[in-house]
């Protein structure tokens, strides 16, 4: 498994093919309908604008294995510091340690730029997230119940935070 930075001609399809399976088959991803090729460079552009990470792994074939990134938490300046992550792995590769390959290296990117608490809104029925987030050290930080509603079905969120080191100087403004 090697890592790589994605970007929309490489990665798009494949990056697309793992959200729709999300949005379909689990409550990883609280949306309703798949998302449509075109979505995706804009989605890649924002993420370049901003200096987000779109960080994947590859196999030697370079079959994007899965994916991880983060982007803004809230859109209000005094949170310029806290982003909210995913991380999302092709169904036929999950429980191989990918998720867990990929949030070290979105960790380790999340540091260099100068980020300090990463917060990951997790389904609290996906119990192999929780653990994966809890083994990095996240923390539960709060519960907001019947957030979503999807397969006829209200959905409780969880979100779990970690705290880095970093900033070393953080400024107001």
């Amino acid at each position: 498994m090697q890592f790589v930075a994605c970007n929309h001609e490489a990665h798009a399809q494949q990056i697309l093919d793992i959200f729709n399976d999300a949005i379909l088959y689990s409550t990883a991803l609280y949306d309703y309908k798949p998302r449509v090729f075109d979505a995706m460079l804009p989605w890649f552009e924002a993420k370049a604008i901003n200096g987000f990470p779109v960080i994947g792994a590859v196999n030697d074939e370079g079959v994007l294995l899965g994916f991880a990134s983060y982007g803004s938490f809230r859109a209000w300046p005094a949170y310029k510091y806290t982003v909210e992550h995913s991380v999302y792995v092709h169904q036929a590769h999950r429980g191989q340690g990918v998720g867990l390959a990929l949030m070290q290296q979105l960790m380790a990117a999340a540091r260099d730029n100068q980020v300090h608490v990463m917060v990951g809104g997790i389904d609290v029925e996906n119990a192999g997230s929780i653990a994966l987030h809890e083994r990095l050290g996240f923390t539960h930080a709060g519960t907001i119940r019947q957030a979503g509603f999807k397969f006829g079905r209200w959905l409780d969120l969880g979100f779990y935070q970690y705290i880095l080191d970093t900033p070393e100087h953080p400024v107001d403004g």
